[in-house]
């Protein structure tokens, strides 16, 4: 058993819940997932099967997309409405939507960002909400991240509140790019809600529920090659098809990298359309390596 689950993980349920529900429902222990959604989010969670999960870190490059909702006139500790309230603006006038517009055009493009203190990046090897839990102080530097495109959806002054669509790249906190957007208006600003639409080429409008998931068992499971098709694809000559599965290297004094200038290129091989798995090209020694083995000798 093995292959990719479009999982649509629901509001209260962990990433970590979403793993071992599938494997209680499959019965397998080899499972793992991309991309984690905080428990209040929702939306595509992939889910990785059997020698699949071997893949999963290949998913980690690919671009991803949210719906998010803004609420202006409050600032919390988390950056989401399930935290503390540390700044409150009651009497302020709601955005035009020229300005909402030009501050989102601002932020789209190659920026700076702060990941939430409340959130599970590593700081020294532990992650920072676990330190602040225990009453440690959390200092997390900036990182760049692309904001592909932002969106205005819909301004609902009543509500005080944006609904805006984004694409991004990994590693993006939209609990960030709310409060940062909020600061350029600003009026203090929080994330109300958040639903993420796609991993790559996994969408939403594909992705199975929990009771699918328990109706349906493996019949849920993706031809993994299906979705990682971002990584080159590589042709091995069918006589070095067993040594790539035994983990030996092939020489390829012919390779083009293009205008990738990466000592180390990642590959998807294949022998006459059988899928082996992945390696990649080391510049230096001219030879295609293997890296996750999927395919068994023959």
């Amino acid at each position: 058993m093995e292959g990719f689950i479009n999982f649509l993980k629901p509001p209260g349920m962990t990433s970590h819940d979403a793993v071992g529900l599938v494997r209680r429902v499959l019965h397998e222990k080899h499972v793992g997932h991309a991309g984690t959604l905080d428990p209040g989010a929702a939306g595509v969670l992939p889910i990785a099967v059997g020698k699949a999960a071997r893949l999963i870190e290949y998913l980690d490059n690919v671009s991803k997309s949210y719906r998010a909702e803004m609420l202006l006139g409050v600032e919390t500790d988390s950056g989401d409405d399930t935290g503390k309230v540390t700044e409150w603006a009651e009497d302020f006038e709601m955005p035009d939507i020229q300005k909402v517009e030009s501050v989102f055009r601002d932020f789209t493009g190659n920026i700076a960002q702060v990941p939430p203190a409340h959130s599970a990046i590593k700081i020294n090897g532990r992650r920072a909400c676990d330190l602040l839990r225990q009453g440690i102080k959390v200092d997390i530097p900036s990182r760049r991240v692309e904001i592909h495109s932002l969106r205005l959806l819909e301004k609902d002054d009543t509500k005080r509140t944006l609904l805006f669509d984004v694409d991004c790249s990994k590693g993006t906190y939209i609990r960030s790019l709310c409060q940062d957007m909020g600061q350029a208006l600003g009026i203090p600003s929080t994330m109300s809600f958040l639903v993420r639409t796609a991993v790559g080429k996994f969408q939403l409008s594909e992705a199975v529920s929990v009771e699918e998931l328990k109706e349906l068992g493996e019949g849920v499971l993706l031809n993994p090659e299906e979705y990682i098709g971002h990584i080159r694809r590589y042709n091995i000559n069918p006589k070095r098809r067993n040594a790539f599965c035994n983990g030996l290297s092939s020489d390829d004094r012919s390779f083009d990298g293009g205008s990738c200038s990466q000592d180390k290129i990642i590959l998807r091989v294949y022998a006459q359309n059988e899928f082996l798995g992945i390696g990649h090209y080391d510049r230096k020694n001219k030879t295609i390596v293997p890296d996750k083995v999927l395919a068994v000798n023959s």
